[in-house]
């Protein structure tokens, strides 16, 4: 795991890393993640210097109000603005550096086996919370960060949020007698996310098709070429903020002008760290998409 970010040089091969490692590492996260929050609830202990080592465990943090609580994040977490400054690298964790902030709880996406048994030894509670499969996970992971962090009442009102925020978008789709199919476009090179990803699940729940299935090679983030995306007329393609280019190069592209989205000016662009992420304003990823095709 290590190895491998240090050889990464692009932004989006990130979310791939990020996003990918989901489906491998579930089960066994998720039981640890249910140990913390056991062990939390029976101590009756709550933790008063949080370290998030996830840009996705920091919004969620905030979101239940145990913001107060964050006494560091990781390089990645920017929102919301009253987090702290990043200091931390949560792909390649240093424990020194960690140990520094005296946590009494680090929230990470998974830590390598000697940075946990490290920090567990100093009696420093370690929360697991791995990029989720589904929205149901979303929900999940929220939960267990109110039970470990004491806002057990603000977790719940923050999942509230998101299932009426879900409903609202998912209410207000028109009906259609075909699903509109989708092409997620995550860089020039035409990688994209196929319905086995946090993302696809959310179009999947839309009601999309994911023309990315088709060509799903096990990672959930398969590359395909221009021409197999011409051929299957995405009704919607959706790029992310951090592309380099926009809307105009899309539909300049040969050949591109046939398909639907083009034709018909559905090609959407959306915030790649919200797009990325799963946390609560994964609302506003989908009412992006919505507007799109209202």
């Amino acid at each position: 795991m290590k190895q491998a970010v240090k050889t990464l040089t692009r932004p989006w091969v990130v979310v791939l890393l990020v996003l990918g490692v989901a489906a491998a590492c579930g089960s066994e996260v998720d039981t640890a993640a249910d140990e913390a929050a056991a062990a939390a609830s029976a101590s009756g202990e709550v933790p008063g210097r949080i370290v998030s080592l996830s840009p996705t465990a920091t919004e969620m943090l905030y979101a239940i109000g145990a913001g107060e609580q964050v006494v560091a994040v990781d390089l990645y977490s920017n929102y919301p603005d009253e987090a702290p400054d990043g200091t931390l690298d949560g792909f390649v964790p240093d424990l020194e550096a960690i140990v520094a902030t005296e946590p009494d709880l680090v929230v990470t996406q998974g830590l390598p086996e000697d940075v946990e048994s490290g920090l567990t030894a100093l009696g420093i509670t370690v929360l697991n919370q791995p990029p989720a499969a589904g929205i149901d996970d979303v929900y999940a992971q929220i939960a267990d960060l109110g039970v470990v962090t004491g806002q057990i009442d603000g977790a719940a009102d923050s999942n509230a949020q998101i299932r009426a925020g879900i409903e609202a978008v998912l209410s207000g789709l028109p009906e259609r007698d075909e699903p509109l199919t989708v092409f997620h476009e995550i860089d020039e090179s035409f990688y994209t996310a196929t319905s086995n990803t946090f993302i696809g699940q959310v179009y999947t729940a839309m009601g999309f098709e994911n023309i990315a299935d088709a060509h799903d090679d096990g990672t959930g983030f398969p590359l395909i070429d221009g021409e197999t995306i011409i051929a299957a007329d995405p009704d919607v393609i959706v790029y992310t903020s951090q592309a380099p280019y926009g809307a105009d190069v899309i539909a300049a592209r040969p050949g591109w002008d046939s398909i639907s989205a083009v034709a018909n000016g559905r090609i959407v662009e959306v915030d790649a760290d919200i797009s990325s992420r799963w946390g609560p304003r994964i609302v506003q990823f989908m009412e992006a998409i919505a507007e799109s095709v209202a």
